[in-house]
């Protein structure tokens, strides 16, 4: 009896895009978090993770199963030039960030991979990724009380911001500590699920309290008391809408402050290419080699910034993913990709993130920046380099004391240099020129 390949072959599809939909929602906490936090638009975030993941696939030849989309390397920068010289001038920088990735892949072809370790050193990266985490530190306490990011004005009243972000941030531990299967790989989506039901549930103590008082339940529509959720926005939005893309305006200032940033993800990159080669058994660092998966991260990242969304980068929760189903196949990577772009077209479902309330991502805040500064600090450990060495001594001091407390430098009449910019730089730059011990 003949077999029916195209009943078999779309049942293999079929299974390949739900474990495909499966990826996008590990990696779905992490990557609307960073436009919420940024002032970013979450559906031009989506659109461009999945463009993105489709174009690190043809320049990798399809061999790598990964998935691209928002790095937390570039939310303190991004904040910072959102509030200084606005969204356009802050995608330049962006997308030069993504052309400094294409010429370290140029470079890698050229020089080997031992050339990346020999310009960025742990003992340059590791502060640097730090100084990420530190600077980021009082956005998240504000948010958490019920702050703005700089603490200028209260969004929510202090007692239920403190409810919420506590919430949040517990169940986000307790998933990381004690989640088994995919509970483990999400727990930025765990967390902020947990603070936007305990906000949804304040909000309707308040209704109720309200109820009590003597308003009456038909004219609630018109009660002013406080209020965490509005879902006003989720039903004027529409079903369909195109994402709301952004075109960047060249800024020098806004390019030397973020391309510096993205010393920290290169070096990273590398580290998540080995971490995806030893779960699959594959030598991605050979094959396609590290030369071609940072110029695909590199020009992920740029066609995300000329679009309007947040840098791209290879996600450890997809690759913890991979690992757990042991689904090897990079093509389920391409149906996470069409997944994520058709989210993206999805107007309410933008209009629903908008409203998650401020202290639930202040609660994710407080941990997702005091790991980013772990990592740093474990990539010196991990390192070996004895600390107390006069040149690491300075190298480590000089990169975090810039960066924490806010050096910058005039670069003419009005530009300067300054933040986690001037750290990067300082930090390379000293790594050249300091002699090296004997």
């Amino acid at each position: 009896m003949p077999r029916n390949h195209a009943a078999t072959d779309y049942v293999f599809a079929l299974k390949d895009s739900l474990i495909g939909a499966q990826m996008l929602f590990v990696a779905f906490g992490a990557l609307v978090l960073v436009p919420l936090l940024t002032g970013l638009d979450p559906n031009v975030a989506l659109f461009t993770a999945g463009a993105g993941t489709l174009i690190f696939q043809m320049v990798t030849r399809g061999k790598v199963p990964v998935f691209l989309a928002s790095s937390f390397a570039f939310i303190a920068p991004i904040i910072y030039g959102v509030q200084t010289w606005g969204i356009p001038a802050t995608l330049s920088g962006l997308a030069a960030a993504g052309v400094l990735y294409i010429v370290l892949s140029f470079i890698i072809r050229w020089g080997g991979t031992g050339i990346l370790h020999k310009i960025l050193p742990p003992v340059v990266t590791g502060p640097v990724i730090m100084v990420i985490g530190l600077i980021l530190a009082p956005v998240a306490v504000n948010m958490a009380l019920g702050k703005t990011g700089d603490g200028a004005a209260w969004l929510v009243p202090e007692k239920s911001a403190l409810i919420v972000a506590g919430i949040a941030l517990v169940t986000t531990i307790a998933s990381s500590l004690l989640g088994r299967g995919w509970l483990k790989l999400i727990p930025i989506l765990i967390g902020i699920t947990a603070g936007y039901a305990a906000a949804f549930g304040l909000d309707l103590t308040g209704v109720s309290a309200a109820i009590q008082a003597g308003f009456e339940p038909g004219s609630l529509k018109n009660w002013t008391g406080p209020q965490l959720i509005s879902f006003k926005a989720v039903a004027e939005a529409p079903w369909f809408a195109v994402p709301n893309f952004v075109m960047p305006e060249w800024h020098w200032e806004a390019v030397l402050f973020i391309v510096p940033v993205a010393i920290a993800p290169a070096i990273e990159h590398f580290g998540d290419v080995l971490a995806i080669s030893g779960i699959t058994g594959k030598n991605y660092v050979d094959n396609p080699g590290i030369k071609n998966t940072m110029l695909g991260d590199g020009l992920a990242t740029s066609l995300a910034s000329f679009l309007g969304g947040p840098p791209n980068t290879t996600y450890s929760e997809v690759s913890g993913a991979v690992a757990l189903t042991k689904v090897f196949n990079p093509g389920i990577m391409t149906w996470a990709a069409i997944t994520a772009i058709v989210l993206a077209f999805v107007g309410k479902l933008g209009a629903l993130l908008q409203t998650i309330p401020v202290p639930v991502m202040g609660g994710i805040m407080i941990l997702l920046f005091g790991a980013i500064m772990v990592v740093g600090m474990n990539t010196l450990v991990r390192a070996g380099d004895d600390l107390m060495a006069p040149r690491n001594l300075a190298l480590v001091a000089i990169i975090v004391i810039f960066g924490v407390g806010g050096m910058s430098l005039p670069l003419g009449s009005e530009a300067r240099l300054g933040g986690i910019g001037l750290a990067g730089i300082t930090g390379v730059i000293l790594n050249l020129v300091l002699p090296r011990s004997k």
